[in-house]
């Protein structure tokens, strides 16, 4: 059982918004927005009220059966402020706590509190403990719930209970005819200008950094990123550090766009004309409509940065997420209208790749951003103009330097660049390139005993969504026939096949397969096999000499997707040889690099195509959401004596 942060939470409804075209409207319509949204970030609960030095409310704290987790567990209600006590009960006593306190004891193994704007519960989500959670869509600025008693609704099945194919969540298709035209005519009502441009509503880039301020003081709260964190381990597992992480990640990159930051982004530049009256003004412009598709592997981090950075810039969005992963998504839209952002400045849909693509062509969205595979993105690419920005495939490489250091830490970043998230990462790690010197420090043994140390309890290693056991376990196999080859480790399904996976989902170990290097280079075919990505637990090893290195780097030279890259090394002379003659768009370089990496903290993105999105940063931001008008102001004066020149 689970408690909740506000008994005024309405399952489904409709929001609603001062129309933001009445300027004389606008000021009175932030201002609400924004005394609604403070009061929803401040607001923990319905029974519980801000305190002071002076007045303290008590809630009494009740034990419940804990069924999911086979315990009993505390739920609670607290207040936490800053500068604030908080009042916690225990057996029917209460006590005053400090903030401090508070904090820590809410981020315990069963701390669950729902927050008040929530619609799905991550504890819930089964037969057994509450039923499925149902999505709805955000269409026009109101609610649109999916039936939970069929129709066209999409069952998601539990990826960790094959069992549980109609309890766990529910999704609408958003697919008939009509759905589909109110979608897409939603989209074309937002004029090529925008919603917000540095000549119209302008105050607009000021109300979005606010926003910004509230959602990373909504997130920083312990309750709110446990909430988020449990919610992604439910639908894309992953261990609870890599699903906090990713919580942590769009809360910093939120915190960066608080504030004056977002106004910054338009900053243009002016360069004096060429005669008296004329100045050329060089300006950031949004598309207006835009669309926003991610993947299911990060379903918090990726769709959160993309689609805040196309609001920031003044477009008005549709945002589509894998529906396997999508209710984390509607999630975070609630918070985000619950801190003022305009219902109406955005479309969130639940619904099939079949569906998004048929919105996509009657729309024509002036900017699309892309993440996930190579063949959609090409699709996209040529059937949307060239309009598209795409984060697509990355098969990404680690080069190990011949100088040998910290071999246990390069060891343990190798695990966790290949087997974090169980490899489901675009920037995982896909090929190992190990000097010789490497190999004969044993590193290899050390990598097979780190990964031997993943488990699906703590979901080290887990549930593979997009490829089967036995496509990965086949590919593997094909690996380790090639001359030379073998199975460096793994290379069986996950606990001898005992698990209660889902069989359209995989199960393997973390695996490694040895192939030689002259083996990889020997034909096509061969490379073709070797550099294939596969989205799980899977990579190549493979080791070179000296004077191999020109082989490395033409294998390098010779891939086709430049995602991530890392050359590990201390040697100045052999990183900059590496790295001159390589193009990957995000590589990180020394004897810490990895291959994955926080996208708030630097540019994430690819290179070597002129279509290369980025995430996370100013420039990322301003690259895939704006683009470039230049306006000559030409003011005179015109001489007095001026007379009409002859025709040129």
């Amino acid at each position: 059982m689970t408690t909740r942060s506000d008994d005024t939470h309405h399952a489904t409804g409709h929001a609603t918004h001062d129309d933001d075209d009445d300027d004389d409207d606008d000021d009175v319509t932030t201002m609400r927005a924004t005394m609604r949204a403070r009061g929803a970030v401040t607001r923990l609960s319905h029974a519980s009220r801000a305190i002071d030095a002076t007045t303290v409310t008590t809630v009494t704290t009740t034990t419940m059966r804990d069924d999911t987790c086979g315990g009993w567990s505390l739920a609670r209600r607290s207040v936490i402020g800053r500068g604030l006590a908080s009042v916690d009960g225990v057996g029917g006593r209460s006590r005053v706590m400090t903030t401090r306190e508070t904090k820590m004891r809410m981020m315990s193994a069963h701390a669950r509190v729902l927050p008040a704007w929530a619609t799905a519960d991550p504890w819930g989500m089964s037969a057994r403990a509450g039923g499925a959670a149902v999505g709805a869509n955000l269409i026009r600025g109101s609610w649109r719930a999916a039936s939970a008693s069929g129709g066209d609704v999409e069952f998601v099945v539990d990826p960790m209970n094959a069992q549980e194919t109609k309890e766990f969540f529910i999704a609408p298709t958003t697919s008939s005819v009509e759905d589909i035209r109110e979608v897409v005519d939603s989209l074309k009502s937002c004029p090529k200008s925008g919603l917000h441009n540095p000549y119209k509503h302008p105050e607009r880039y000021v109300k979005y950094g606010e926003v910004s301020a509230l959602l990373a003081e909504a997130m920083r709260r312990p309750e709110v990123e446990r909430y988020f964190a449990t919610l992604i381990q439910r639908v894309a597992p992953k261990s609870y550090a890599q699903a906090a992480a990713e919580v942590i990640v769009t809360r910093k990159f939120l915190e960066n766009f608080a504030g004056d930051n977002v106004r910054f982004l338009a900053r243009g530049f002016s360069v004096s004309g060429d005669h008296l009256g004329q100045t050329s003004t060089g300006l950031r412009w949004p598309y207006g409509p835009v669309t926003v598709i991610t993947p299911f592997n990060f379903p918090l981090e990726i769709p959160v940065l993309q689609l805040m950075g196309a609001l920031y810039m003044g477009n008005k969005v549709l945002v589509k997420s894998d529906t396997k992963v999508s209710v984390v998504l509607e999630q975070f839209v609630r918070l985000l209208l619950e801190c003022g952002a305009p219902p109406t400045d955005l479309d969130f849909i639940h619904c099939n790749g079949v569906t998004m693509h048929e919105i996509l062509k009657q729309s024509q969205p002036k900017m699309t951003l892309f993440t996930g595979s190579q063949r959609v993105a090409h699709v996209l690419a040529d059937e949307l103009k060239g309009n598209v920005k795409l984060e697509d495939a990355g098969f990404d490489w680690k080069i190990l330097g011949p100088d040998v250091g910290d071999v246990d830490y390069v060891a343990h970043v190798s695990d966790q660049d290949a087997y974090a998230c169980s490899g489901q990462k675009c920037s995982a790690q896909s090929i190992l390139f190990m000097h010789d010197n490497w190999v004969a420090a044993g590193f290899e043994e050390k990598i097979k005993a780190l990964a031997a140390k993943r488990n699906l309890e703590d979901l080290t290693v887990g549930p593979v969504l997009t490829l089967t056991t036995e496509t990965m376990l086949a590919h593997a196999r094909k690996l380790a026939a090639l001359p030379g080859a073998r199975i460096a480790f793994g290379g069986k399904e996950l606990n001898d096949g005992k698990h209660t996976i889902p069989s359209q989902y995989g199960a393997i170990e973390p695996t490694a397969i040895f192939v030689p290097l002259k083996t990889i280079m020997a034909s096509e075919e061969n490379f073709k096999l070797a550099t294939t990505e596969i989205f799980g637990p899977l990579q190549v090893l493979t080791s070179y000499a000296d004077d191999e290195l020109p082989i490395v780097l033409e294998a390098c030279e010779k891939m086709d997707a430049h995602l991530t890259a890392a050359v590990v090394s201390s040697d100045e002379m052999f990183v900059q040889k590496v790295l001159g003659s390589t193009v990957n768009g995000t590589t990180y370089a020394g004897r810490r690099a990895r291959t994955t990496g926080a996208p708030q903290n630097h540019w994430f993105g690819p290179a070597g195509t002129p279509m290369a999105g980025g995430i996370g940063t100013i420039e990322a931001i301003r690259l895939v959401w704006s683009c470039h008008r230049e306006i000559i102001f030409d003011k005179g004066p015109i001489d007095d004596d001026w007379e009409t020149p002859p025709r040129a």
